[in-house]
């Protein structure tokens, strides 16, 4: 009577069109996992060909024409770069513009073959100390890496985040990002006093309106289309 019973429950529960929980995220990991997908599409990877080998940074699309924003520090010196996108494609890129070592912002240019997708920035006045952050990167070729952390202090003299997140060689050049998927920062660097090249949770960011003006001076039609 038993094994007719089980049988019996068996056959109702797969009739029935049962299909298997959906998976029950967290809050906080729910908004890393939105912004991630929302916001990798619009990161690249970036190997710049330098004097002494290759130079490696992360980019933000910022118009859909194909312009991008990474650091001054990866493509300087380069005699040729390569961009790699999200989904794998890989074009040549040509630099645009720089905004000198002290600001450490450049722009590439590559032909996509249709319109990409691209970042929005944020107002980095608004940024606080404690506020959550993430980012995303390609360290040490380690691509669509994503991390999280928080504002651990202003520099107001030197202009700059710094943060917790992990940011390592590969990361510059990146958005560091608010819970919403705004840009309010671009990776810049790491301190390490033992001189050792990984991250020990001491990284810097540009403040985004600092990226925000230099993208207007080149292109003055087209960076307010992704300013929210």
């Amino acid at each position: 009577m038993k094994k007719n019973l089980i049988l019996i429950c068996t056959i109702l529960v797969l009739g029935s069109g049962y299909t298997a929980a959906q998976p029950n995220y967290a809050p906080d990991e729910q908004v890393n996992i939105s912004v991630y997908e929302k916001i990798s599409p619009a990161i690249v990877a970036i190997d710049a060909q330098v004097p002494d080998g290759v130079s490696a940074g992360t980019g933000c699309i910022v118009t859909s024409d194909g312009l991008i924003l990474t650091g001054s520090h990866v493509v300087e010196k380069a005699t040729g770069i390569e961009v790699t996108t999200n989904n794998g494609q890989t074009y040549k890129a040509k630099f645009v513009a720089q905004m000198g070592k002290n600001k450490d912002l450049a722009l590439i240019k590559i032909e996509p073959k249709k319109p990409l997708q691209v970042v929005s920035f944020g107002d980095s006045e608004e940024v606080k100390v404690g506020q959550k952050v993430l980012t995303i990167g390609n360290p040490f070729g380690f691509s669509n890496t994503l991390t999280q952390g928080i504002i651990s202090r202003i520099d107001y003299v030197k202009n700059r985040f710094q943060t917790d997140a992990a940011i390592n060689p590969g990361c510059s050049g990146g958005p560091l990002l608010n819970s919403t998927g705004e840009v309010i920062g671009i990776s810049q660097s790491i301190y390490n006093p033992d001189h050792n090249i990984s991250n020990i949770g001491i990284g810097f960011a540009i403040p985004s309106n600092e990226a925000i003006k230099f993208i207007a001076t080149v292109d003055k039609t087209k960076i307010g289309q992704n300013k929210k």
